[in-house]
């Protein structure tokens, strides 16, 4: 196995997207094999050297960023071992260092679908699983957890599981006893706090009646084990897509868009009926966010106050039809229809999903001219309090007079609120804010964190949603599969709750 401790060879294992500073570490390791990752925790955890396991580094919340110890780095875990197609889909079975991006090129190939599409495609598939990653596709098809068939991991002790889903169920007095080699067991209780009622939703530990053992480690964000293999569910590639990038001039016409639009989507899936509006994506950009994306893109409205981008998947036969239904429902709403963009070629769609994609970068610009770091939210909330949420967002920004663009995953009710100080005294109020919405968001039954995890970054606000309590029955179970609680130090919750 590889291992490298030269400070040059290995600095760029110390940082994630979170740009959280004073990462550190002995060494990092290169296994190839789940046997030699089996290997390297069993020798960490007789020493007890803490492990901070390494994907892409595309995190946004610290947790790839170790504090002492050795790193444990997948990148040599990087093999699709199979894609089977079937009549209704297929599967596939993927190391946990493969790239998102390339396996679902290779998937599509193949004429199938994987739905799970964080904003940034060049992470690791196994990364994707350790914080049940989401993006704008969620509204549809769920997070990465509903595509997880079966999980080879390594816990601490270096002792290894393969777990497929539907095997192993917690009892109904909240218990899992889960077979290990050599003939022995493990039991442990689960904690006993119930997560937030939202459509999404990544910070602790996964917890449901009767729930499947599998889910317990997707979402687990490196702490209980590290996954070096998965089976993935596909789907059948869908034959096309309808996008549409369309503005609005009052911000309560798009509010009344998107849920007409969402109750219609829930509704058709629900009464599985085909070929009526069932978006895929609903994506949100507010004012300030098209004043930064006129600087690249002139054709955006001046009149325009908000937007939302929106996919719909189609087939030859419903295509216009669809187009029609979708241009009815926002006339209704009022949408700057003449001046909106639509496609369904894939050139013109890759254009409208670079716009997209293109306002954090272009907010990443204007923070690095002030020398500042972004303060981004995370936050969902139930159905009903969005629109006042949204509204608390903006009405408090503005009273302090400080920059900011919102935008994101409106179908879901989790827009992300970029906070851009433009100075150290802006930034100690964003911070202030920040903990001021985490709070309400609490208040109203929502979560802390809906797609990016804790990592070491956000552990007092998970300490805001759960409490003491709950925060020492994760740590309690953190050490019936690390005893020596050498793995994710720092994820999640604190070390003095090990």
């Amino acid at each position: 196995m590889l291992s490298k401790s030269e400070p040059d060879e290995i600095r760029s294992l110390l940082a994630d997207a979170s740009n959280l500073r004073g990462g550190h570490a002995a060494r990092a390791l290169f296994p190839e094999t789940t046997q030699e990752v089996a290997d390297a925790l069993a020798e960490a955890a007789s020493e007890g050297t803490p492990v901070t396991v390494s994907g892409a580094g595309t995190g946004v919340v610290g947790g790839r960023v170790p504090f002492g110890g050795v790193v444990l780095a997948t990148d040599k875990l990087n093999r699709i071992q199979e894609i089977v197609r079937e009549d209704a889909g297929g599967w596939a079975i993927v190391e946990a260092g493969v790239v998102l991006a390339d396996f679902q090129r290779a998937v599509e190939a193949r004429g199938l679908f994987y739905p799970p599409d964080p904003t940034e495609r060049s992470c690791y598939l196994g990364a994707t699983v350790a914080t049940n990653s989401s993006g704008a596709r969620t509204f549809k098809y769920g997070p990465t957890r509903n595509y997880i068939r079966r999980l080879r991991l390594v816990l601490a002790t270096g002792d290894v599981l393969d777990l497929r889903r539907g095997e192993i169920f917690a009892d109904a007095r909240r218990c899992l006893r889960i077979p290990m080699p050599r003939g022995r067991c493990i039991e442990l209780e689960l904690p006993s706090y119930s997560m937030p009622q939202t459509r999404k939703h990544a910070a602790g530990y996964y917890v449901a009646p009767g729930m499947d053992l599998l889910d317990l480690f997707i979402g687990s964000e490196g702490t209980l084990g590290v996954i070096t293999e998965v089976e993935v569910t596909l789907l059948p590639k869908p034959d096309g897509v309808l996008s549409g990038v369309v503005f609005f001039t009052d911000e309560e016409y798009l509010l009344a868009f998107v849920r007409e639009a969402r109750e219609r989507s829930l509704q058709n899936r629900a009464e599985r009926r085909a070929g009526g509006i069932d978006a895929r994506a609903l994506e949100y950009f507010d004012a300030e966010s098209l004043r930064c994306l006129r600087e690249k893109y002139t054709l955006v409205p001046q009149q325009a106050m908000s937007a939302i981008f929106f996919e719909q998947e189609t087939t030859l036969e419903n295509e216009d039809r669809l187009f029609a239904e979708w241009l009815t429902l926002l006339e209704q709403h009022k949408a700057l229809v003449e001046d909106s963009w639509f496609a369904t070629e894939e050139k013109d769609r890759a254009e409208m999903r670079e716009f997209r994609h293109r306002l954090p970068v272009l907010v990443n610009e204007w923070l690095a001219r002030h020398n500042q770091r972004k303060i981004s939210t995370d936050m969902a909330v139930p159905d009903q309090a969005f629109a006042g949420m949204l509204r608390l967002y903006k009405e408090t920004l503005e009273a302090n007079r400080l920059q900011y663009v919102i935008f994101g995953h409106i179908g879901d009710n989790h827009v992300h609120v970029n906070i851009m100080p433009r100075d150290d005294r802006e930034a100690t109020t964003a911070r202030e804010i920040y903990l001021r919405f985490v709070r309400r968001t609490v208040e109203l039954g929502g979560t802390i964190s809906a797609e990016h995890g804790v990592g070491k970054i956000k552990g007092d606000y998970l300490r805001e949603l759960y409490g003491e309590g709950p925060l020492r029955e994760m740590a309690a179970l953190k050490r019936v599969f690390d005893p020596a609680c050498i793995l994710g130090r720092g994820n999640i919750f604190a070390e003095e709750y090990l």
